[in-house]
């Protein structure tokens, strides 16, 4: 059976006709509407025009925030406004097809689970590293919500106590120490100090701002400022996994996200970081980590395997 899947983000809407291989076979793209009932017509809108040419059998659609455990209603939306939406019902009755609601992180983490670098494990565990940190859990092949609907929120545990301010109202996420944004406040701090950090100066003081490409393109050219950079945030994302272990004992931990595209570069010290802070280590078995392999298509594919699971 051939699904949508639908991927909403902060500035664009993807959309793609899904195989029962998580194979796309044909996708759209669209920006966000600001208005939010605007912005559920334009899925509709998108799913319609997908289904003129596929027979289309449910619909899968992927927002940040947290869903409820029916996957019917946006509780809370950090880019969009929304609060208590029942997304479900009001793209159903646009769409005349089953919809399931599900969040971005654990779409893109069942897509990986399902077709991508976990397909061969039962028990994984996935963090995106953009512009905050995303997390999924899969444990005995089953993707993990919680009681509420909102489990595996990985970026938002209590990192640092007393911590760096955090978007979701708290302080110390671990999201504040691992992520693209904390790469690049890492590359700020250092250029700060001079020394390895003269190079990250010069390019503040040529651009106006560090991003991440660009500490990213330093990483591959061997800049020891940048490289820095990264084994700072690597290095929270690392001793982050040795809690996650003990908690979850995945068999993989996946590494997504702009970050991630980075690769061993990134993965050598989050490994390191992470044999370091696992209790029990080098008597218990450990796990594997592995880079991400369905990008920005991730989000779609998974959430709509998961509509096609449900429908």
């Amino acid at each position: 059976m051939l699904k949508v899947g639908i991927d909403i983000g902060g500035t664009k809407i993807a959309g793609g006709v899904v195989d029962e291989n998580g194979t796309i076979v044909e996708k759209l793209r669209v920006d966000t509407p600001e208005d939010t009932r605007e912005l559920a017509q334009a899925v509709i809108d998108m799913v319609r025009h997908l289904r003129a040419a596929h027979d289309v059998g449910a619909v899968g659609v992927a927002a940040a925030g947290f869903i409820d455990r029916d996957r019917a209603t946006v509780i809370h939306a950090p880019n969009i406004a929304w609060r208590n939406e029942p997304l479900k019902a009001t793209l159903e009755a646009g769409i005349g097809l089953p919809v399931t609601i599900e969040n971005d992180a654990n779409a893109a983490g069942w897509a990986e689970f399902r077709f991508g670098a976990g397909r061969d494990v039962d028990h994984m565990v996935m963090l995106t590293m953009g512009t905050g940190v995303g997390g999924a859990v899969v444990l005995d092949g089953e993707l993990f919500r919680g009681g509420h609907g909102i489990g595996a929120e990985l970026g938002h545990i209590r990192f640092t106590r007393d911590g760096l301010p955090c978007g979701c109202g708290q302080n110390g996420c671990l999201e504040q120490y691992s992520s693209g944004r904390a790469l690049q406040r890492e590359a700020n701090a250092i250029a700060d100090a001079g020394g390895i950090g003269d190079v990250l100066a010069s390019l503040r003081a040529e651009k106006g701002t560090i991003s991440g490409p660009a500490v990213s393109r330093l990483v591959l050219a061997g800049d020891p400022g940048a490289i820095e950079a990264l084994r700072r945030v690597a290095t929270a994302l690392g001793e982050a996994c040795g809690g996650f272990q003990a908690v979850l004992d995945p068999e993989l931990f996946v590494i997504g996200g702009g970050v991630a595209q980075l690769g061993d570069d990134l993965l050598e010290p989050v490994r390191i970081a992470y044999e370091t802070s696992l209790p029990g280590y080098g008597d218990r078995p450990v796990a594997a980590f592995a880079i991400a392999r369905l990008g920005n298509d991730a989000g779609l594919i998974g959430v709509a395997d998961l509509a096609g699971r449900e429908a």
